[in-house]
């Protein structure tokens, strides 16, 4: 209640300002904004990263390997023994990937073939995005892979590895022919499967030819497409579709959605599920992975991993305030606010938000069919106030194009836009104003927005003040999230402009997906394009030869949807993690702890590599 009077208050401030503002500007000049002293802008947030965490004395269960003149070494050294406890905010209801991305767990029992780099310092690349470089990514149950020409894959797989100890596998070798059955299962590639009903929709196997398991050891991939960087984008993107399952298991029971049949190769065994409250997991006796920071320690580290289903966020931080959860992320700068006051020893780290927004109109009715209303609708938007302001001073207060900045190499970043390009997103509303009325609007116009309410609607009363200003009366429609989800994401029926939860621009996953974005068709272009320009990057990229020529494409597509303003951008914050200080090794890499969306899709991986200092717990109380 009292956030909701502040910004009613701020919101009629914000009006007076702008308007002030949209009668002294000069048409072809931004201004400087008159609204940073209608805020108070939140108190500064103390971040830390893993390699800086403060080590603690080492107790009688330590390792004894220690390699030194390392990155990670100020970590400390890993410890065996403890509980990891995460949260997860609504209920388990998958656990069979061929099921689809239900809210799930799996990937602490099932693995992938490839997995990050987890020698990699923090500072060349963090895995804080959704998308992983495939020049950091290493091999997991695939040791190595090659490609003796452009369009065939080679993939050697791990001698060793072993299914878990847990009939009817019971310990037997994991081989090639268990890759060819998963991705025949999964994608109904041959081999009598129809393919999985949740992923037959999928089009990033349209163009695999054949899979083929050559030897015992081997597996081959034959595609149409001679693009290297597409095949290992393929092969890293998504989520549980990527974890394999254990053919003798599926031919026994016919899936493994039944929590009692979850089997795999991962780290940990899955031994106790009440459904609505919690998941308790053990670490695998058998489990084939050796630390590779301390190539001789054996993992997992934990005994036993507690996966917590809280669906409210209060009682989750609750939780974690009295230490019965150890490490939550995509917290809101509020609420981090709130926790470095209250438990000044938890750490915080600051990453970017894979859910930025963004403000989509349909152009393909009036009025933004026409650019020059778009141009307007984007020059009435302030973005370095609503970047100090609103997120107090930890977004970037730049403008965005397709491809998040943080995907360093790719994409268009705002430092390298031509100056005239930089011009059409300066806060400028006398400009903003001409346009409306150049475009046939004089005295503005009256719009709707269908949004998400499960989206920073907030923010969405700071958007609605600033159009306001420059005669754009535009009326907010909330729904829920499902029938958001059936009105505009499947049923295409918002009329003007749609707000979703997660934005149009800045994004965080594989560059190929991204020029699917505003495709004829694609189940995500809300804004309805129907671009023949555009369509034509997704088949040049695909056509591309190297990786360089691949980027150039993705370069281009930046510069044009910006040039289009197919989308009116905001800016891209970015969220918090809260760890716990005896949880080592935790740098808010995305998916290890993650309790949104589909569940936490690198749990397994990481948790098998965190440690925890029992004797800083103790000595905390906990």
């Amino acid at each position: 209640m009292k956030r909701g009077i502040v910004w009613i208050v701020l919101t009629v401030l914000m009006v007076i300002s702008l308007i002030l503002a949209s009668c002294t500007t000069s048409p072809t000049t931004s201004t400087t904004s008159k609204m940073a002293t209608q805020y108070t802008t939140p108190t500064t947030i103390v971040t830390s990263t893993a390699p800086k965490t403060t080590a603690t004395a080492v107790s009688s269960t330590t390792s004894t390997t220690k390699t030194l003149g390392h990155w990670w070494d100020s970590l400390g050294i890993p410890q065996y023994g403890g509980t990891m406890t995460v949260r997860v905010n609504a209920n388990i209801t998958g656990f069979d990937p061929y099921m689809g991305q239900l809210m799930s767990i799996n990937c602490a029992w099932m693995e992938r073939l490839s997995a990050d780099d987890w020698t990699l310092d923090p500072a060349v690349f963090d895995f804080t995005l959704t998308w992983r470089p495939p020049d950091y990514v290493k091999g997991s149950l695939a040791e190595s892979w090659e490609f003796p020409d452009p369009s065939t894959f080679v993939l050697h797989i791990r001698k060793g590895v072993r299914w878990q100890d847990i009939p009817p596998a019971s310990g037997r070798e994991f081989i090639a022919d268990d890759v060819v059955y998963h991705f025949n299962r999964m994608y109904g590639l041959g081999g009598g499967f129809p393919g999985s009903p949740y992923y037959a929709g999928v089009t990033t196997y349209k163009d695999l030819i054949s899979l083929t398991a050559p030897d015992k050891y081997t597996a081959v991939f034959k595609w149409k497409t001679p693009n290297p960087e597409v095949i290992m984008e393929t092969l890293q993107a998504g989520g549980g579709d990527l974890l394999l399952e254990n053919p003798e298991a599926v031919k026994m029971w016919g899936d493994v959605n039944d929590w009692h049949h979850a089997i795999g190769t991962g780290p940990f065994i899955l031994k106790d599920f009440v459904s609505g409250s919690a998941a308790t997991l053990v670490s695998n006796p058998n489990y084939w992975g050796y630390d590779e920071r301390y190539p001789q320690n054996k993992l997992p580290y934990i005994d036993t991993l507690k996966v917590l289903i809280i669906p409210d966020q209060a009682t989750a931080l609750a939780a974690l305030r009295t230490g019965k959860v150890d490490v939550m992320d995509g917290i809101s700068l509020q609420d981090t606010q709130s926790m470095q006051k209250t438990n000044t020893e938890i750490l915080t780290t600051m990453g970017p938000i894979y859910q930025k927004t963004t403000v989509d109109p349909r152009i393909d009715v009036k009025p933004f069919t026409d650019i020059r209303v778009r141009q307007a609708m984007q020059m009435a938007l302030d973005l370095p106030t609503i970047a100090k302001s609103y997120y107090g001073g930890t977004a970037q207060p730049y403008p965005l194009a397709l491809t998040s900045y943080y995907e360093t190499g790719w994409g268009l970043p705002y430092d390298q836009w031509p100056q005239d390009l930089k011009d059409e997103y300066a806060y400028n509303p006398t400009a903003a104003k001409k346009l409306l009325a150049d475009a046939g609007y004089p005295s503005g116009f009256k719009t709707n927005i269908v949004a998400d309410a499960a989206g920073d609607m907030d923010l969405l009363q700071v958007v609605k003040s600033y159009f306001a200003a420059v005669g754009i009366d535009m009326e907010i429609r909330p729904m829920d999230s499902a029938s958001w989800l059936a009105f505009v994401q499947q049923g295409h029926k918002h009329d003007q402009i749609a707000f979703r939860v997660s934005g149009s621009l800045g994004l965080t996953y594989e560059p190929i997906r991204q020029l699917y974005r505003f495709q004829v068709g694609y189940v995500l272009n809300f804004e309805m394009v129907n671009d023949p320009v555009f369509n034509a990057f997704q088949t040049n990229a695909m056509a591309a030869t190297s990786v360089d020529a691949m980027k150039k494409v993705v370069k281009d597509a930046n510069l044009y949807v910006a040039r289009q303003h197919f989308a009116i951008s905001l800016v891209q914050p970015n969220s918090f993690a809260l760890c716990q200080p005896w949880l080592k090794g935790f740098n808010d890499q995305y998916g290890a702890v993650s309790g949104t969306g589909t569940g936490p899709a690198y749990l397994g991986f990481y948790a098998a590599r965190y440690w925890v200092d029992q004797n800083m717990k103790k000595s905390l109380g906990h």
